[in-house]
Formats: structure tokens, C-alpha cells, sequence
């Protein structure tokens, strides 16, 4: 079942509800977007994240990147964090798809009120929703996954990781058990940059989900503030076969 999400204005969204992962194929159909396609999955930092400095990196690599391959994008949905920088990056350019996947009790929009008492608004410049049951932070990941290979069908995809915190790294555990390369942008703090560190100094490492993350061969990292290595990473990643 889908619906449409009405923000004050002419702000507007196409949701669709799924009630577990089995139903993921036939909502994502009944968004009505073109697939299969390239996909970019975004994870990270949600509350935690000071985006300003990082805004560049979205309005100029990530959003370009999605634009110029054809691509669809997946994230949170939520207006916070990396997700409200790639809401804001798709605003202030050509528009490109971009699925929101959430669990329906964490969130709030116009006629709607989460359960989760820390529910945080859907961010109105996402163009699709797919809302799963849940009422806590996490319930949405493997639908998150589930969305981006229906998506992705046969064509490349990459989770990009900025930042984040226990749920990032369960967004990446996730993609990597689905064969989808995770790209981690180092410089953009917490997870980001302890999977940065146990790489750059893997003896060093205590923790061994991270020390797991770290050595994955399905794994990339790039210093953030390499703009030229970050673009170079998203159209190679978005542009090879899948593995």
C-alpha cells in the first residue's frame, strides 16, 4: 500500500508500507521508479553529526555522482544528520530519486505521530518512503537493505559511510553480508574514523567488530577531505559489476 506524504506547501512524497522484508519487492514497485539502477545507500551520523563542513561534500561529490550514473539514493529518511544533507543536496540540484526507509514508529510527518518518544520528522526533500514496522532506532535496517539490492536489481551499488554510531555499523555489516561494498569517508568522526584507525593500525585494535570491518575486502576508505579520491571512489564503485 502506498500513500502520499504532504508537507505545508507543494512539498510532496510517494510512501510505501511493508510489513517485513518479503513485502520490500512490491512496494518498492509501487513507488513507481525505474529500476534496476545503480543505488548509493547513505549511513551515518544522525544526531551526532555537525554537518556544515560536510555539506560541500554532498552538494558537490555525493549528489553529482548520483545525478551523472542514473542512480537512486537510499538513506534513513529522517531530517537530521547525513540525511538531511543529502535531502538538502538533492534540493539545491537537478532531483535525482531519493527512498527514505524508516520504521514507521520513529518517525512523525503530517498526520502522523511516531511512537518512539524521540521520533524525528521525515525530511521533506526526500522524493519516496518505505516505512516499516518498528518503534525503535535499528528496526529499519534490514529493510534498508532489502530496498537497495530490489532497487540495484543486477546494477552496481555502494553504502557510504559518514560518521554515525552503533547503527551505522550495523548499516555496513548489513551491506557487506549483501555483497554491497561499503565506502567509508574518513575525517567525518566516530564510526567513520574508528574504522579509519583500526585500518590504518590494525595491531592496535582491540575491537574486533571493527578490526572486521577494517580488513573487509569489500571495504574502500578515503580521507574526506580528498575531494578528488572521494568522486574517483563513487563513480569506480557505482559504475563496476556487482561482486
Amino acid at each position: 500500500m502506498s500513500t502520499v506524504v504532504r508537507w505545508p506547501g507543494d512539498r510532496t512524497a510517494v510512501a510505501a508500507f511493508v510489513t517485513d522484508p518479503g513485502a520490500v519487492p512490491a512496494a518498492v514497485a509501487s513507488l513507481g521508479l525505474p529500476a534496476p539502477r545503480p543505488v548509493l545507500v547513505m549511513v551515518g551520523g544522525a544526531g551526532g553529526l555537525t554537518g556544515s563542513a560536510l555539506a560541500p561534500v554532498f552538494t558537490g561529490l555525493i549528489a553529482p555522482a548520483i545525478r551523472s550514473l542514473g542512480a537512486v539514493a537510499v538513506d534513513g529518511g529522517t531530517d537530521a544528520g547525513v540525511m538531511r544533507l543529502l535531502g538538502s543536496a538533492r534540493a539545491a540540484g537537478a532531483p535525482f530519486p531519493l527512498v527514505g526507509v524508516a520504521a514507521l514508529g520513529t518517525v512523525t510527518y503530517p498526520g502522523h505521530t511516531g511512537t518512539n518518544p524521540h521520533a524525528a520528522p521525515l525530511d521533506r526533500h526526500h522524493s519516496h518512503f518505505v516505512l516499516a514496522p518498528g518503534n525503535t532506532w535499528g528496526d529499519e535496517v534490514p529493510y534498508m537493505g532489502a530496498v537497495a539490492s530490489t532497487l540495484a536489481g543486477g546494477c552496481p551499488s555502494v553504502t557510504v559511510l559518514a560518521n554515525g554510531g552503533d547503527i551505522a555499523l550495523l548499516d555496513a555489516e548489513h551491506s557487506l553480508a549483501q555483497r554491497r561494498p561499503v565506502l567509508v569517508l574518513a575525517g567525518t568522526g566516530r564510526s567513520a574514523d574508528k574504522i579509519a584507525a583500526a585500518a590504518s593500525h590494525p595491531a592496535g585494535c582491540r575491537d574486533e567488530r571493527l578490526a572486521s570491518l577494517a580488513g573487509h575486502p569489500f571495504v574502500r576508505i578515503v580521507d574526506v577531505t580528498n575531494h578528488s579520491e572521494v568522486a574517483a571512489r563513487l563513480v569506480e564503485l557505482l559504475s563496476a559489476p556487482p561482486a
